[in-house]
């Protein structure tokens, strides 16, 4: 879990730091997640309040916990980490904290709901504790080659949009994401593909809304779209 000088890539939000982070461990490797505790309890800022060595067992710890995040290793038994989390995104912050960065589960991770990826051996482990932190107050972040396979996976539109687009006035960040609402994109997938917080992308799409008169997402598609 050490890697000196490592980096984890990520966006900030805009919250106010929580007292205190509620956090529950998930790998099938009971030495991990005794070296996990370790890390975890050496913050006043944090508080471990449950284990689980497979998918199952995550899912019934977390629904009974409702911890701020759960550090969700990727393959385990009885259910894997991204069936975990498609499953516990409704009561808690996902940090996928695992070996794997390949691609596919990567972006299966994010699309499930996970907040960060990190991967073991390319953090310190100083930044453990700055990386739950930044996931309970509603930050986004990944490991460098979680990033990296994060970009291989998606693909962004170029970012000015073709200016047959009606004239409302959005800056050029705001098109950008106009043009991913259009594609079908929710906004953790826009916040992935930009690399921006949720919070600054509902920011962006409300000020959309507003610039075109509309609701809902499917009258601004067809609003924007019209403009073609």
């Amino acid at each position: 879990m050490s890697g000196e000088g490592s980096t984890v890539a990520g966006v900030a939000a805009d919250h106010p730091a929580l007292t205190q982070v509620t956090v529950v461990i998930v790998d099938d490797n009971a030495v991990i997640r005794m070296g996990l505790r370790s890390l975890v309890e050496a913050s006043d800022r944090i508080r471990v309040v449950g284990e689980a060595g497979d998918g199952e067992e995550a899912v019934r710890v977390v629904r009974a916990m409702q911890p701020d995040v759960v550090l969700l290793d990727v393959r385990m038994p009885r259910r894997d980490g991204v069936q975990v989390a498609a499953e516990v995104r409704q009561w808690c912050k996902i940090l996928m904290l695992t070996y794997s960065d390949a691609p596919e589960i990567v972006r299966a991770a994010v699309d499930a709901g996970a907040s960060g990826y990190l991967v073991h051996g390319q953090f310190a482990s100083h930044e453990l504790e700055r990386s739950i932190l930044a996931v309970a107050e509603g930050s986004f972040l990944l490991s460098p080659t979680a990033a990296q396979a994060l970009r291989e996976t998606w693909i962004v539109p170029a970012a000015p949009a073709a200016p047959s687009r009606p004239d409302v006035g959005l800056s050029e960040r705001q098109r950008e994401v106009m043009e991913l609402i259009a594609a079908g994109r929710t906004n953790p997938e826009i916040a992935a593909a930009c690399y921006l917080s949720e919070k600054t992308v509902k920011n962006h799409v409300n000020h959309i809304f507003a610039r075109l008169g509309v609701r809902t997402r499917a009258e601004a598609v067809s609003v924007w779209l019209g403009g073609a």
